[in-house]
């Protein structure tokens, strides 16, 4: 699916109702052939396909190392320190190649940058644990974490582009499938380990398929792009002529959409309270997904009941990432969710600090709830802004901004945790951060859109 193929309907996306039932005018885009017919039912087909493959493939890489950090530490020789800077890299990586995606997305369409990144996803996941040493370990890491990276952002522009009047039902489905793709390498990275005769090389690479698999429905899509593309650039002159003969008002509308300067999204303090929320949730994510087995590893269990013990965190975000979306989007105001959330996540911190044994079960089943604040944040990126290239923008701000910013937090958990000996101090960090991001996300979750703003400053 390339971007010239989609662009028709971004642009409709931001009509009224009336334009959206006008008919384009012929030529107006390569989508026009698509709309009806055996082509268009096979194209949706595929990219259902390829959101779901993606979906599955966007966290193997960062739990299935949560469940076996403490191997991975004692086969590398990494200290306590060393192991938070590794439990930071995700968000780094998403921070720096994440901000290139709506970029390279104009140049060579989102199918072919998502089919790409899982890609580099395989290849990276394949090599990493035989790349020897910390700084191989660490670079292959990176290599999968651009691939995520990118995907990431693209996800909500496919979303918005194919389905844009089904952006919670789909979004839902997204992140229904990402929670799952989460939750089950933490819940049989160990046992499977275990099966394959405890090298936790092999427990690690085996996940390198999962990726391999995903790359598959984007091929057809990305070739189909390419040769759509010689046609179209011969005929754009014609098209041109065409449009300018036949052009209604909706298709004037929608050319003037797509003709109008880059966002200045920046201008924008729903996008700023936006980047601020995602990347307070990530903060509390990742720290979870890399720390909260060895919590509960410290606290007196087993080291296959901590993985399965994340695993429920993390599957919970199955059912509620499909329901909340769906809520979400029928709200005018997502600050109660937000709220809701956020109790959850405080409460799952206090069990931990209190009674991080005896009710293991609840706190995680606590902060499974509050992880689900990423799906939220997913949806509230398509309901604040109206255009496809409004979203792709405020995507890639909102996701690099808040990745950047959940950068320090998994590493000074790391920190603290060897210097103080104990998990008092991370977890009240934990706490702490779970109120600013409360208060933010209540703003990011006011009715009104990103272009209006910008435009009004």
């Amino acid at each position: 699916m390339a971007s010239e193929e989609t662009r028709a309907v971004d642009t409709r996306t931001a009509m009224s109702p009336t334009e959206r039932d006008t008919p384009a005018p012929v030529g107006a885009s390569e989508t026009t052939t698509l709309e009806k017919g055996p082509a268009r039912a096979w194209a949706t087909r595929l990219v259902v396909a390829g959101i779901v493959l993606s979906a599955v493939n966007l966290r193997p890489a960062i739990t299935s190392l949560g469940a076996l950090l403490e191997e991975v530490r004692d086969g590398l020789g990494m200290s306590g320190s060393v192991a938070g800077l590794l439990t930071s890299v995700p968000p780094l990586c998403f921070a720096v190649f994440g901000v290139m995606a709506p970029r390279l997305a104009r140049r060579f369409g989102p199918a072919a940058v998502v089919c790409a990144g899982m890609a580099a996803i395989f290849t990276g996941l394949l090599i990493r644990p035989y790349a020897g040493g910390t700084a191989g370990f660490l670079a292959a890491s990176a290599l999968a974490l651009m691939g995520i990276a990118v995907s990431n952002v693209l996800m909500p522009v496919i979303v918005k582009r194919w389905f844009p009047d089904r952006v919670g039902s789909m979004t839902g489905l997204y992140s229904m499938v990402l929670a799952l793709g989460t939750s089950l390498p933490a819940a049989v990275t160990v046992p499977m380990t275990h099966a394959l005769g405890g090298n936790w090389k092999l427990g690690l690479a085996v996940w390198a398929v999962l990726a391999a698999a995903a790359v598959v429905p984007w091929i057809p899509l990305v070739r189909e792009g390419r040769e759509r593309s010689v046609p179209a650039a011969r005929s754009a002159k014609a098209q041109a002529q065409a449009q300018a003969q036949t052009q209604t008002p909706a298709s004037a509308s929608a050319r003037a959409a797509e003709e109008q300067p880059p966002l200045r999204i920046t201008r924008s303090r729903t996008a700023w309270a936006l980047a601020v929320f995602f990347g307070l949730q990530a903060t509390a994510a990742y720290i979870t997904m890399g720390w909260m087995p060895q919590i509960f590893r410290d606290a007196g269990v087993s080291a296959g009941t901590a993985g399965l013990l994340l695993a429920v965190t993390m599957v919970m975000g199955v059912p509620l990432a499909f329901v909340i979306p769906r809520i979400a989007a029928r709200l005018p105001h997502q600050g109660p969710i937000v709220l809701v959330l956020g109790v959850c996540g405080l409460a799952g911190y206090a069990g931990l600090y209190l009674a991080p044994a005896a009710g293991a079960w609840a706190w995680a089943l606590l902060l499974g709830i509050a992880n689900c604040a990423f799906p939220l944040a997913l949806t509230m990126v398509g309901m604040r802004a109206r255009s496809g290239p409004g979203v792709a923008q405020l995507s890639a701000f909102a996701q690099s901004t808040g990745y950047l910013i959940s950068i320090p937090g998994p590493l000074l958990v790391g920190v603290l945790y060897q210097h103080s000996g104990g998990w008092g101090l991370p977890i009240a960090l934990m706490a702490g951060l779970m109120v600013p991001q409360m208060v933010v996300g209540v703003l990011a979750g006011r009715d009104r859109t990103v272009e209006a703003e910008a435009a009004a400053r």
